[in-house]
């Protein structure tokens, strides 16, 4: 009997690694398929039925040539710039709205909560106009601060803090306040660091986005040094002439700070899934 349990698990389990390879190799095939077109002439991307495989991988003047038509690396530095600020202004802000919502009591606090989770309802499109205007009067056009401030307020990041910090016992904050530690010295000194996981798992997220960003960014700025990346994609092809191979080469360049910041935190990633999953 317990032979055959054991078998029907082992069974199981080899069933759930299959499906969860083939689920990440679907998710991941057209980051694959980008990098290797990357190395495609123009007239072997075109060919039909299409190859996975480049026939050569020596054929590099795609990347050459999209460096030189487009400064990708200053676009790159803006985004990271504009990644940067962004993700650290919207954990800053987050955390300090997730402590209040976690430990203090004062009135209101529910329906505010819940009016907070409601503007991630709210179509981001829908304020476009009005926070170009806001923008535009406090001279931030042209400017890393006005490509990141609107994004700065994130409800998801909110409640991710939030569930996480109601897991921490109230108790050990009042222990801590007898002490003679302060709230802001017990959020830097004691939470923060407890939801470490959860914490660098939304770092990464808010990076990516501010990184994925087109629109905004392309509607704040005029001038061509202070775009970013996915705007300076969009330079490289035309209406009379798209390259898809200089395309999927800048594509692949622009993709390396975020394989890198994944590569660095990925445990913490999986660690920080699982935190914010509990609800206190």
């Amino acid at each position: 009997m317990m032979k055959a349990e054991k078998a029907a698990r082992s069974s199981l389990t080899a069933i759930t690694i299959i499906v969860a390879l083939l689920i990440g190799l679907i998710l991941i095939f057209p980051i694959i398929y980008c990098f290797l077109s990357a190395f495609k002439s123009r007239a072997e991307f075109a060919a039909y039925p299409p190859s996975l495989w480049p026939s050569s991988f020596t054929y590099l003047d795609n990347f050459a040539t999209a460096l030189q038509k487009t400064p990708i690396l200053r676009f790159m530095v803006n985004s990271l710039i504009v990644s940067a600020v962004g993700s650290f202004g919207r954990i800053l802000l987050a955390a300090l709205a997730a402590y209040a919502f976690a430990y203090y009591d004062f009135k209101g606090k529910r329906f505010f909560f819940m009016l907070i989770l409601g503007t991630m309802m709210l179509p981001a499109d829908t304020l476009i106009i009005t926070n170009y205007l806001t923008v535009a009067r406090m001279n931030l056009l042209d400017n890393y601060l006005g490509m990141c401030i609107t994004s700065m307020v994130g409800a998801s990041q909110m409640f991710m803090l939030r569930q996480n910090f109601k897991t921490i016992p109230k108790s050990l904050r009042e222990a801590a306040m007898l002490d003679g530690c302060g709230d802001f010295r017990f959020l830097a000194k004691v939470v923060l660091p407890i939801s470490r996981p959860v914490l660098l798992t939304l770092i990464v997220q808010s990076f990516v986005s501010f990184w994925n960003a087109y629109l905004w960014p392309l509607l704040v700025t005029n001038k061509e040094k202070m775009r970013t990346v996915q705007v300076g994609i969009a330079m490289l092809t035309t209406t009379s002439d798209t390259n898809y191979t200089l395309v999927m080469a800048a594509v692949s360049i622009i993709l390396i700070p975020s394989f890198i910041l994944f590569i660095i935190l990925r445990r913490n990633i999986v660690k920080g899934i699982a935190a914010g999953a509990l609800v206190g």
